[in-house]
């Protein structure tokens, strides 16, 4: 570990804000961008909205929606300083099905494909009539 990098523990500084420990293991690229997630309702904890200045422990357990992606996370370290991406992974634990959801989605493109045409009359009528019963 780099002697500029340093881990807390909880006697070392309980009051570590979710959005500085968001910043450190690389969620989002800056601080700004964390709280605008938290702010926007993108992360939650223990199921349940937070706000920029919650305080995170190890053992917490946070959801983290980033675009298509949502992320089921545990804490297992705390870290106040931003490091390498491989120190960042030390700092939690992703879900089995998370990882599992986010392996589907990968695997199916992520989004619908597009059609191969525009419908013409005939299909946009057929369409209509389907969605209207």
């Amino acid at each position: 570990m780099p002697a500029h990098h340093k881990n807390l523990t909880a006697a070392d500084d309980p009051r570590l804000r979710i959005d500085r420990w968001l910043w450190a293991a690389r969620f989002f690229r800056t601080r700004s961008l964390a709280k605008a997630a938290i702010e926007g309702g993108k992360v939650h904890c223990d199921g349940q909205r937070v706000k920029v200045s919650k305080a995170v422990h190890v053992g917490m357990t946070l959801t983290i929606r980033q675009g298509d992606d949502e992320r089921d996370i545990e804490i297992l370290a705390l870290s106040d300083e931003r490091g390498a991406a491989a120190q960042a992974q030390t700092l939690y634990r992703e879900s089995e099905e998370s990882l599992k959801r986010r392996e589907q989605r990968r695997l199916h493109g992520g989004r619908n494909e597009a059609p191969a045409h525009r419908p013409d009359k005939r299909e946009r009528r057929r369409i209509i009539r389907f969605l209207q019963s």
